[in-house]
């Protein structure tokens, strides 16, 4: 289903409601107005509250779930429903293929590329929060993949799950952090999207952990790019922020 997402607030040359032709994240119970700083998961979170399903999940902007090479055209190989239906018999958690870090751990790539204080902060909440996610808090900054992108499909309950905790961990975060995030640029202060990427491995790994979810029932999708990736602004900005302490300022 497509959603506009940051619906809220857009007007098109005429003063009118911008219309793209999909469903708006303003509708129901949502938080829209939240899109410069939440990105995608103001799509998560209508997609939570507006929609009753067996199996609910997110892809968006320029990445997509693809199980196979169809054409030339990526929009050709985006996952069709006819390729997951049969799937969702076995599994129960859809994941985007790990991406790895290699010299670099999640927690140490997010501080050298944005600000460290975010998770920081992050991680004082699940202390206080569930206490009992901690270790896997731990292991999951520590690690050097993960399950990037704010992408999953899940069954309906786990995602329900899911975004209760997640979003009680961010709407603490923003309460804490508060009038501070006014002080970053319009790219890092979209900050709330990316520690989320990170923290869906944290809730991922409990699960399992704790037998809620049987490593067994998650299966990896490999993604693909639906634009070009510029790889050598990508690794001078990579190399800079690394080396120079200067932090990203843009998508690649």
């Amino acid at each position: 289903m497509p959603v506009h997402v940051g619906a809220e607030g857009k007007f098109d040359e005429n003063g009118n409601p911008l219309d793209l032709g999909y469903v708006k994240d303003n509708t129901g119970e949502n938080i829209s107005d939240k899109n410069a700083s939440y990105c995608e998961l103001t799509g998560l979170y209508w997609a939570w509250k507006n929609l009753e399903t067996d199996f609910a999940g997110l892809a968006h902007y320029r990445r997509h779930f693809s199980i196979k090479k169809k054409s030339k055209n990526p929009f050709d190989n985006i996952l069709t429903m006819d390729e997951l239906e049969p799937l969702t018999q076995e599994y129960s958690v859809f994941v985007p293929k790990k991406r790895k870090y290699y010299i670099e751990s999640l927690y140490s790539h997010y501080a050298h590329t944005h600000y460290a204080e975010h998770l920081d902060i992050t991680k004082q909440i699940i202390s206080e929060k569930c206490p009992e996610y901690l270790e896997s808090c731990e292991k999951v900054y520590s690690k050097t993949s993960g399950f990037m992108f704010n992408m999953m499909i899940m069954r309906k309950d786990l995602f329900d799950s899911y975004c209760q905790w997640l979003f009680d961990i961010l709407f603490e975060l923003e309460n804490r952090i508060g009038d501070t995030a006014k002080e970053l640029s319009f790219f890092q202060g979209r900050f709330y999207g990316r520690v989320s990427e990170i923290i869906f491995n944290v809730w991922l790994d409990y699960q399992v952990k704790s037998g809620k979810i049987k490593q067994s029932e998650i299966k990896e999708i490999p993604y693909i790019y639906t634009e070009k990736i510029d790889w050598r602004r990508k690794v001078k900005s990579f190399m800079c922020a690394k080396f120079g302490h200067k932090k990203y300022e843009g998508s690649f």
